[in-house]
């Protein structure tokens, strides 16, 4: 009964996204009120109805109810309980309705906390995701519905993936998804603006803290994705390039482009075109994202390997958006205009060549992603693009990125004066340049890749110093409290933002130049000396869970005769599907991880153990947490909650 009902709950939810389609339309050419605001009802029902579904698998699967094919493709009665309820987004039907969770949820934060808007502009904007979610449900009802019975039931189910029985993907794909859904928003405002041909400054004002927020959740999405990588593959790394990697990447990129895009509409009413176009370019890549990872294109740890149907059906829906949005705007393009002008000498100027140097990286990485599979589908041969390929493309192109991002912080919005500029910025510059020359020069393992990566970080910081010093000086003799309290939010979350990013190349420069890797024959009583500190193997035990057995070994970290910690990586086989896994052990400090793996085991109680020494390389989702912070302040600056008189 409670598969039906989640069924059930879902066709409702489907005529609702209609309803939330259709009607504020209507509503909005025909100026009658009670039109335009059924969106927002309809909305409120939609999540309703779609959490009374997720709530029904959620029920199947802590139940065991093995008459659900679903829950017998990915659960178990000896899968714990923490991971039959993370099971319901451990597969694709699954993870659809989480998307679609998300997407109702946004739907209705809009419409709860966008009463200030003009109600036709507001109807259109409920229209839009209306449209969007209709097209999720259908998708869902049509080829993936995750409430498919089968009879009779199975007396067992094969249990959850176990590489997805870690708490990383507790929270990795929700946060992910919410990323993911919420550049829907800034879409639908861009669209809706469209529409109603206000491409104007309010425009961008409403549409800004909704693209942050969106732009958070994605960044904490991936941060937390690299870092489920790094412990749970066993392979020491945060990033490799893998397609689906790629997929999230390149919203995230275009997304950072529209947030600046948008600071520019709204503060000077410029770009306005180009704004446009990054939300829908943004919103489509995140569509681009679920159909490889859907359309079963794709091996990869990440991807769901399923029928093609699926993939047609996504890949037919990304047409029709990206289509329909082209065509909307090509009819009202003349209408944009150029928006306010500016000198080659301004923060304008700084902005639009960092967006377009973004867009360049996002279609970079775009080629790298889809060669291999236009030349597989067109039978000109199998080829593979890795690392090698993205490093060469991705870091030339990003170091004028973040010289132009803090070049920007400097400048004045239309005009200004380059000598002027000059005496602002050649302290840093100067002594970001020594940074890198000295760090390549002093330090043997250390080259000009690592020293333009550590120049570069020292220009983030040293700039970034040098701007909050200047923001207090100019409150006067305020105290130092009321200063920091003074501040705008949204210069605090730029701030904090640009800052992360320092600390994140400062993480990544480091990590590649100085890690240390190696694979070593250990056996109970064995010591080696490693990364200038001594491992020492005391011995393994045997012991078993609910639904895997395991072997997990103690090492002893030792430095200097003293012991600063102890690592117990483990090796474990998933009994119903007789699995093995490996599960690293870190001991995590400020300057350094070190990493210990255990491979197969030898003869005489031996085993291949792998060690890995990771410095600095906390400091890459240390940078990602800043980043992450800094959007939040930005997103929950005040003026952005009140409308401005005549908006």
């Amino acid at each position: 009964m409670i598969p039906e009902l989640g069924h059930y709950a879902l066709l409702l939810a489907f005529a609702l996204a209609l309803v939330q389609a259709v009607v504020p339309l209507v509503g909005a050419r025909s100026g009658r009120l009670a039109l335009m605001r059924v969106g927002r009802a309809a909305a409120h029902a939609q999540l309703l109805f779609i959490a009374l579904a997720y709530a029904a698998l959620t029920w199947a699967f802590v139940i065991s109810d093995f008459s659900v094919r679903y829950v017998v493709l990915h659960s178990n009665t000896a899968t714990p309980l923490i991971y039959r309820i993370t099971a319901v987004w451990g597969s694709h039907e699954g993870s659809l309705l989480l998307w679609n969770l998300a997407l109702a949820a946004w739907a209705v934060a809009v419409a709860r906390y966008s009463r200030s808007l003009p109600d036709d502009f507001s109807a259109r904007v409920m229209a839009v995701l209306g449209w969007v979610g209709a097209g999720f449900l259908a998708f869902m009802l049509l080829t993936s519905n995750p409430f498919v019975r089968m009879l009779p039931a199975a007396a067992e189910g094969r249990d959850l993936n176990p590489l997805l029985q870690d708490p990383g993907m507790i929270i990795h794909p929700p946060l992910l998804y919410m990323g993911y859904v919420g550049f829907s928003v800034a879409f639908a405002f861009a669209i809706a603006a469209l529409l109603s041909g206000r491409l104007d400054a309010a425009w961008a004002r409403w549409s800004r803290p909704w693209t942050t927020a969106a732009w958070v959740f994605l960044t904490a999405g991936i941060a937390v994705g690299s870092g489920w990588a790094y412990y749970e593959l066993g392979w020491g790394g945060w990033w490799f390039w893998d397609p689906v990697e790629n997929s999230s990447l390149m919203p995230w990129l275009l997304g950072t482009a529209l947030i600046h895009s948008l600071a520019v509409t709204e503060k000077r009413g410029a770009f306005r075109s180009w704004t446009v176009l990054l939300a829908i370019g943004t919103f489509s890549l995140s569509l681009l994202g679920a159909f490889l990872v859907r359309s079963g294109v794709l091996t990869s740890v990440h991807a769901f390997a399923v029928d093609p149907s699926r993939g047609l059906f996504i890949l037919s829906f990304l047409v029709a958006v990206i289509g329909s949005s082209l065509l909307l705007y090509a009819w009202r393009a003349p209408t944009l205009g150029g928006g306010g002008r500016f000198s080659l000498v301004s923060r304008d100027a700084a902005l639009l060549g960092n967006n377009m140097l973004l867009a360049v990286v996002t279609a970079s990485v775009l080629l790298g992603t889809l060669y291999p599979l236009f030349m597989d589908v067109l039978k000109l041969g199998k080829i593979s693009v890795g690392p090698p390929y993205f490093e060469a493309v991705f870091v030339p192109l990003m170091t004028p990125v973040v010289i132009l991002m803090m070049l920007g912080t400097f400048l004045r919005w239309k005009d200004d004066d380059p000598a002027i500029l000059l005496r602002r910025v050649a302290p840093a510059f100067a002594m970001s340049i020594l940074v890198g020359v000295l760090s390549a020069l002093l330090h043997q393992q250390l080259g000009w890749r690592a020293g333009l990566g550590l120049g570069l970080a020292a220009w983030v910081v040293l700039a970034s110093v040098q701007l909050l010093m200047s923001q207090l000086r100019a409150r006067g003799r305020a105290t130092l409290r009321e200063r920091f309290t003074s501040v705008p939010a949204a210069w605090w979350g730029m701030w904090l933002s640009h800052l992360g990013i320092g600390v994140f190349i400062i993480g990544v420069t480091l990590v590649g130049s100085l890690d240390e890797n190696r694979d070593v024959r250990m056996q109970p009583g064995d010591s080696v000396a490693f990364a200038g500190h001594e491992l020492r193997f005391e011995g393994i035990q045997d012991f078993g869970r609910s639904n895997y057995d395991a072997a997990r070994a103690t090492f002893t970290l030792s430095y200097e005769g003293r012991t600063v910690g102890t690592l117990l990586p483990e090796k474990r086989l998933y009994i119903a599907q007789q699995m093995p896994m490996t599960e690293a052990a870190l001991d995590i400090g400020f300057w350094r991880d070190f990493y210990v793996a255990l491979g197969e085991p030898l003869d005489q109680d031996a085993w291949i153990v792998h060690l890995y020494y990771r410095p600095f390389i906390s400091w890459i989702w240390a940078g990602c947490a800043l980043m992450g912070l800094g959007g939040v302040l930005a997103a929950l600056d005040r003026r952005y909650r009140r409308r401005k008189k005549g908006a």
